[in-house]
């Protein structure tokens, strides 16, 4: 099985109204898949029922399976599915604690006493995300005087610090400029070979530059789902032909 997480006929509803409609999609382990399409179009929807985030909205009704290594998340404790699935959001939000209480703070949740290790893990991470150089000798400083683009890599790293599985992204660089956004990018497609990796994206040279698979969604259903240079050079629908040459969206 090279796929990680799927979903079978999800269907969401918030009140009466249908989100998102019969969504089958299976995403490749160790690989960076975009979600793009218009705004409203059930993006942001569909990676938070990953996670079990919607599931949470009370005017939220969801039916379908998503299924995580072949089981239902559906009978899974939240606490369990959000340590295997992290997820950013699209603007940076640093808890307002020093950088050090931010980055320790889920793994002490989880169990993690130890200072030795939960140093460890905050080097690591911070390593990862290319930001320890720029703040080791800040650690504890608010999180929240870090500029934009150094917040949004502290919560990108805060997320790896229970060793998840699956990185959730939402929109991860619309509010970072050019060079963030490249710094953030290169960050990604490493960390793509340990991690699993879905990032909704309005930005399409962004998919392109970094997603080995795109997924196109419409009005809540999946128009397109392959391989992104596939999907982008040789479209196999109209809508998906139209959207990528800015025809609407």
């Amino acid at each position: 099985m090279d796929h990680i997480i799927e979903t079978k006929d999800l269907s969401i509803y918030f009140d009466q109204k249908k989100i998102l409609d019969k969504i089958n999609i299976k995403i490749k382990e160790n690989k960076i898949t975009a979600i793009i399409g218009p705004s409203g179009c059930g993006k942001s929807t569909f990676i938070k029922s990953l996670n079990k985030m919607v599931h949470e909205e009370k005017n939220a009704t969801i039916d379908g399976e998503i299924l995580l290594h072949g089981k239902n998340i559906n009978g899974m404790e939240k606490e369990i599915v959000r340590e295997k699935i992290g997820m950013v959001f699209q603007n940076p939000m640093p808890f307002p604690l020093s950088i050090y209480d931010n980055m320790i703070y889920a793994p002490i949740y989880y169990g993690i006493k130890d200072k030795e290790k939960l140093g460890n893990i905050v080097k690591q991470k911070l390593i990862i995300a290319g930001l320890y150089d720029e703040v080791k000798n800040n650690m504890k400083m608010q999180a929240t005087k870090l500029s934009g683009g150094q917040q949004q890599r502290l919560c990108i790293a805060r997320a790896l610090t229970v060793e998840p599985e699956i990185l959730l992204l939402d929109e991860p660089c619309s509010a970072l400029d050019v060079k963030n956004t490249a710094n953030i990018e290169e960050m990604l497609k490493k960390l793509s070979h340990q991690y699993t990796i879905v990032i909704v994206t309005h930005n399409l040279a962004q998919a392109k530059r970094i997603a080995q698979y795109t997924a196109f969604i419409l009005n809540g259903e999946i128009i397109e789902y392959d391989e992104t240079k596939k999907l982008f050079e040789n479209p196999q629908d109209e809508r998906t032909k139209q959207y990528i040459e800015g025809i609407f969206g």
